[in-house]
């Protein structure tokens, strides 16, 4: 059965008619996280890597209060404006993914929402 996430607490609302995340069966799918600070709802951090924290924290936000955790992340898929700044973006991205990390595929895009740098969303099994 589908069930559609239009809001998750702690976590930036959708900047557009999309949903925060979509779960099916065991699956669940996150909307892009943007490096939105939540309380301000305006992009935090500077670089590439600043930005991919912020952005991963949010992703962590969703996917733990969905019923799932980093650990069960099977997909990921990065989205940043630079790929000079790939190695940033994995440095940060391996203080969250550090075993068994999920597949990944990172794109240089020539823009995102907001101005971002850098955004990610993840498929994630969840804990039953």
């Amino acid at each position: 059965m589908k069930q559609v996430y239009t809001s998750v607490k702690g976590a930036p609302e959708a900047v557009g008619p999309y949903s925060v995340a979509v779960s099916a069966d065991n699956l669940l799918f996150t909307s892009g996280q943007l490096p939105i600070d939540v309380k301000t709802g305006e992009i935090s951090g500077t670089t590439h890597g600043e930005q991919a924290k912020f952005a991963l924290d949010n992703l962590q936000t969703v996917v733990q209060s969905l019923g799932s955790d980093l650990e069960n992340v099977i997909k990921v898929n990065i989205y940043i404006t630079d790929m000079d700044s790939f190695g940033q973006v994995n440095e940060v991205y391996a203080q969250y993914f550090k075993d068994n990390c999920p597949a990944r595929s990172c794109v240089e895009v020539s823009k995102l929402p907001k101005g971002a740098l850098v955004e990610i969303e993840a498929i994630a099994l969840i804990k039953k």
